[in-house]
């Protein structure tokens, strides 16, 4: 039995390393572009490969279905001598993770920072933070990107003189056959429908679901039983607990929850939020704090419990992720450019410091390519 038991083990399948991309500012000297790493999910370590794409700002990534396309988001205020952003097309090399780049059209919209391919890989979504608009291409059979299918321009202003005198749309969600623009200068989830086959976004009905004013939504989690939506207040550092309805999206708000410890002082924003593999941990960011906050998560009520915050062990933690095998969390440290690796609790979601960090310039997001 005990030879059988080796011979198995002999054959059994490894664990092989993985390609994660990381987005990235090019306003500082260590950054170009889009830069890889080898991840390796059973040590927790990522490897270097080096720069994979030169191209400006490309803040945000989104890879297709098919795994053989990559898409950026270039965060401009200008392209080709007009208001507005861009969004860069590539292709993978999925052996050496090297990008090669197809096209690239404006963004109709300016700094874009976020974008979501649809399920069919037929469509791309950006939202157009300083645009204030929610913008969709069609992706054509070389992984091109077409020029812009529809523009969905949102109109308004916040109670927050600062931050909300128009609209800002900050992130996308598809969730079946609804489209979640979250807008932070309006305080509105905006509701679309998507046809994939044109790239083309229509208004539901509704056409939008609303937060406390002032609260600024930037980034949502659906729970995985899609009964609730988990809503971060950039501004507040707090997250929304929403009823969520799969035709009409988002409905009351049940409770709201503060990301930072009680006795914090100073200054801080909110930046992302993502719900583990099992629906029973939620984390966000905190830029200020530099911590991720950890909540448990009552998967009957939806509601949450601050359970910890977590120092990112650098500055400014843009973005983070889970890799897929949800052992491991990577926090990106935008200004103290590094990406702090973090042991991932199976029981609990508790995070522990492995020990090991890189160095990459500016970093923005990352993205597994799986």
């Amino acid at each position: 039995m005990k030879a059988l038991a080796m011979l198995a083990l002999a054959f059994a399948p490894s664990l092989s390393a993985q390609i994660v991309y990381i987005g990235a500012y090019t306003n500082v000297p260590e950054s170009k572009g889009i830069n890889a790493y080898r991840f390796d999910p059973a040590t927790g370590k990522l490897s270097p490969l080096g720069l994979m794409a030169e191209t400006t700002s490309p803040s945000f990534l989104a890879i297709a279905p098919n795994g053989r396309f990559l898409y950026a988001v270039n965060e401009t205020d200008t392209f080709g001598g007009k208001p507005g952003g861009a969004v860069s097309a590539f292709s993978i090399d999925r052996g050496t993770g090297k990008l090669t780049f197809l096209n690239q059209v404006a963004s109709k919209g300016a700094a874009p920072c976020h974008i979501v391919i649809d399920p069919t890989g037929k469509a791309a979504i950006v939202a157009n933070y300083n645009g204030g608009n929610f913008s969709s291409f069609p992706i054509l059979a070389d992984g091109k990107l077409g020029e812009a299918a529809s523009v969905m321009q949102d109109t308004g202003t916040g109670p927050n003189h600062e931050r909300q005198q128009g609209p800002h749309a900050h992130q996308v969600v598809i969730a079946d056959n609804l489209i979640l623009g979250a807008d932070l200068g309006i305080d509105h989830i905006q509701l679309f429908h998507l046809n994939p086959a044109t790239a083309i976004l229509t208004a539901a009905t509704p056409a939008f679901a609303g937060v406390d004013p002032g609260f600024g939504p930037r980034h949502m989690a659906l729970s995985k039983d899609k009964k609730f939506i988990y809503v971060l207040s950039e501004m507040k550092a707090s997250v929304a607990v929403m009823d969520y309805d799969p035709v009409k999206g988002p409905g009351k708000v049940l409770a709201t929850v503060s990301a930072l410890p009680a006795d914090f002082k100073g200054s801080n924003t909110a930046a992302e939020i993502t719900l583990d593999g099992k629906g029973k941990t939620l984390y966000t960011s905190n830029r200020g704090h530099d911590s991720i906050a950890v909540f448990s998560v009552d998967t009957k009520t939806g509601m949450l419990k601050l359970t910890a915050n977590v120092k990112t062990g650098g500055r400014t933690p843009r973005h983070f992720t889970l890799d897929p095998t949800g052992k491991y969390l990577l926090a990106a440290n935008q200004d103290s450019n590094s990406i702090v690796i973090f042991k991932v609790d199976q029981n609990t979601g508790a995070l522990t410091p492995t020990g090991d960090s890189v160095t990459t310039g500016a970093p923005v997001d990352i993205v597994f390519l799986k």
